[in-house]
């Protein structure tokens, strides 16, 4: 697992509505990159039985057993390209999975801000709890990267992005050891061969996307439970808001 073959593996970990399909975006626009969206999500659903949409979609389309996944995640890029990025959500990543295949990649950790992502829930008129967000799994894998390394892995405020694409997405590829490229800044609205089978369920405003879309002043309005659920989420988010680029 893991050969040196010259490929740059990326796992970007982030929570659900983090801006993260768009950095997905970001990466597969670049002509060295190939994307995979979300590898081990059938594996977390045959886990835990949840009854997510279009559950028995994405287990009859994706790869569901995680040791087969975790290799993958290791090897060589598709299509024989230089860099290989992956958006992983933490919440996938159960206690009592193998993270051995995380020494082979550059791990970096996206965040956003815990009320902009419970208002982002609130529009897809989706319920979450805390787990949903995996936050608290976000911290434990920054944590244990931190460790392997020595020094804090790179991390990624959404709100830098949105703000500042080109700066902060070059400080991002410094911090990753590839370099910058301008086609990160946008990208062919529609959807992508690579995009998880659950993009008809959640992608709508990527699919229609063609770069970041500028930043909000303020989150929208949000209901007394998605409030308490972003006021549960903040101390995880503070916990890596210092060491974001």
């Amino acid at each position: 697992m893991g050969e040196d073959d010259g490929t740059v593996r990326i796992a970007m970990w982030s929570g659900p509505r983090n801006l993260s399909t768009a950095m997905m975006r970001s990466f597969g626009a670049r002509a060295d990159t190939a994307v995979w969206d979300e590898p081990f999500y059938a594996a977390y659903l045959v886990a835990t039985g949840i009854d997510h949409p279009m559950r028995e979609e994405v287990i009859a389309a994706h790869e569901a057993d995680a040791r087969k996944v975790a290799i993958a995640c290791a090897g060589p890029a598709p299509g024989g390209r230089r860099v290989f990025y992956q958006k992983h959500m933490t919440h996938h990543m159960l206690d009592g999975m193998d993270l051995s295949w995380t020494a082979h990649v550059r791990n970096a950790f996206l965040i956003r801000d815990p009320a902009r992502v419970a208002a982002s829930y609130e529009a897809k008129r989706e319920r979450a709890t805390l787990e949903d967000l995996g936050v608290r799994r976000q911290v434990e894998l920054f944590e244990a990267e931190a460790e392997r390394l020595g020094e804090a892995p790179p991390v990624v405020d959404a709100a830098a992005i949105t703000s500042d694409p080109e700066r902060t997405l070059s400080a991002l590829c410094a911090a990753l050891g590839i370099p910058f490229d301008r086609a990160m800044l946008s990208w062919e609205a529609g959807p992508r061969p690579e995009d998880g089978v659950w993009a008809a369920h959640w992608y709508g405003s990527v699919v229609a996307s063609t770069g970041f879309a500028p930043p909000r002043d303020e989150p929208p309005p949000i209901s007394d439970h998605a409030k308490a659920l972003a006021d549960a989420a903040r101390p995880y988010y503070e916990r890596l808001a210092p060491f974001a680029l």
